[in-house]
């Protein structure tokens, strides 16, 4: 088994929003975790603690509930991750806030038997088969959402966990229940790769490569390659910036199975 994981911040000046775990809890077995903060815009978020605080604080508990308690479906395990999370600041913050502390998911669990995920917003969670073959499992509900309507910070809020608009964890448990699961037999899975848009972007944005040629980079340069390439296509002037941001936190997970 091989785990490389590396996450960047997008400007050295601020905090890195992401969070990123891989643990091999028991024989055979693994977890990992891969958060991406949502960094509020200006107006705050109801929060003292801030994004990096809550992406620990949740990355934390997924990572611990995921190994120990693996006769737990994924989604309750988001679920009570949330709800514990929440209530470590329950009593400071105002979690009704439409911008309190929030973060996209991706989570995999995997035995001798059955590779586990769960997709959450638009991190990305790659698969590759013994045959070559990759699937992209992508929660691509913000990508509905029309460019024009996610410019402005009213419309995106009304959007924001709600009926019709896009999800992340934030502090309502029932939110687990929207995310995007599955299972795929172990032996139909020899490497896998968890990515935040931040690093997704070599693919989606900056169209350098598919999904496969994303994986094939991982697996010759490891995550902080791609990251590498990533930050090279972003410092090009040339280029606009990517949802409006030049440069974005970046993490990634890769694991051969």
């Amino acid at each position: 088994m091989r785990i490389d994981l590396a996450t960047a911040p997008g400007d050295p000046e601020r905090p890195n929003e992401d969070w990123v775990s891989a643990a091999t809890p028991a024989p055979g077995g693994g977890v990992l975790v891969v958060l991406d903060g949502v960094t509020p815009p200006r107006g705050g978020d109801g929060c003292v603690h801030g994004v990096p605080w809550f992406s620990t604080r949740l990355g934390g508990r997924l990572t611990e509930l995921s190994g120990s308690r693996r006769d737990m479906p994924l989604d309750r395990v988001l679920a009570e991750a949330i709800a514990d999370t929440a209530e470590a600041h329950r009593e400071t913050c105002d979690l009704s806030h439409v911008r309190t502390p929030q973060a996209t998911v991706v989570m995999v669990r995997w035995d001798d038997a059955y590779v586990e995920h769960l997709v959450l917003s638009d991190s990305v969670l790659l698969l590759r088969g013994p045959d070559g073959e990759v699937t992209a499992v992508l929660d691509d509900r913000l990508d509905r959402i029309p460019s024009r309507v996610l410019r402005s910070t009213r419309d995106t809020d009304a959007l924001r966990n709600a009926d019709g608009g896009f999800f992340t964890a934030a502090a309502d448990p029932a939110v687990a229940d929207r995310a995007v699961t599955g299972r795929t037999p172990r032996a139909r899975v020899r490497a896998l790769a968890a990515l935040t848009d931040g690093a997704s972007r070599w693919t989606d944005t900056f169209a350098e490569g598919g999904w496969a040629a994303c994986l094939d980079v991982l697996r010759k340069e490891g995550a902080q390659g791609l990251i590498g390439r990533v930050r090279t296509l972003e410092s090009d002037p040339l280029r606009p910036p990517a949802r409006g941001k030049r440069h974005d936190d970046a993490s990634v997970v890769y694991a051969e199975l």
